[in-house]
């Protein structure tokens, strides 16, 4: 599913040059549930962002489900975008003056589906999330753990195969974190969606097949399933 091959990725700054990534190889195989760990500032999240385009590698390539990004031109990246990887934000970035149905239909309204396909998908996605019936409400009607269902449902619109989800429980309580966590993980299961999230509480982690661990823009450990051992991570965060 996905193939990172010698990426890193430079910021030039009045300092010198910063290496948010310093060539990193991984593989990803489709069906998996990957959690990325770090502390912050280690280049978790500028992973994220390159394995689903939103930003450009310095140097090295990244190929997801065969397409190799470094070939896409911008219209080809914002289609890739929109058709084939579903994202989820901490702050669920939600249009407000947008109701949770029309939040949903973003994707599909885009692609140009009609307006029976729409109502029909968003229903459906909204049952999927167990939010029945709140298509007309708007975001500020809802408790977060509500909101970030929508997000989720909003990620799923186009029936991706790839999810990416930059600290999806990060802005919840425990209970709601667990719901989130609990739906990523049924989606992963049931409906064999490649999911990959970053995340720094280690419970989050857990719901994970596999866990690899970034430090100072290097991948230091890359361990399967299973709850990591407190003091190795200590050891490989500090």
């Amino acid at each position: 599913m996905i193939t990172i091959q010698d990426i890193s990725k430079v910021y030039t700054l009045e300092s010198g040059d910063f290496y948010a990534l310093k060539k990193n190889n991984v593989q990803i195989k489709k069906g998996e549930f990957v959690a990325i760990m770090g502390p912050s500032g280690s280049g978790k999240s500028t992973l994220l962002q390159l394995i689903g385009g939103l930003d450009h590698p310095t140097s090295g390539n990244i190929a997801v489900d065969g397409v190799q990004l470094n070939t896409l031109d911008e219209k080809d990246m914002t289609l890739f975008r929109r058709t084939r990887v579903g994202f989820v934000f901490q702050n669920y970035q939600l249009l407000p003056m947008m109701t949770v149905g029309e939040n949903i239909a973003l994707s599909l309204a885009a692609n140009k589906a009609s307006k029976t396909e729409i109502d029909k998908r968003v229903k459906q996605l909204l049952k999927e999330v167990n939010l029945e019936g709140k298509e007309t409400q708007f975001p500020s009607q809802l408790s977060g753990g509500q909101q970030q269902r929508v997000a989720i449902a909003r990620a799923l619109a186009m029936k991706p195969k790839l999810i990416l989800a930059d600290e999806p429980t990060g802005n919840l309580d425990q209970k709601n974190g667990e719901d989130i966590l609990q739906l990523l993980s049924r989606l992963n299961k049931e409906e064999q969606i490649t999911i990959v999230m970053v995340t720094h509480d280690q419970q989050a982690a857990a719901a994970a097949e596999r866990i690899i661990v970034i430090r100072d823009g290097e991948i230091t450990a890359d361990r399967k399933k299973g709850v990591i051992n407190h003091e190795s991570m200590v050891g490989s965060m500090a």
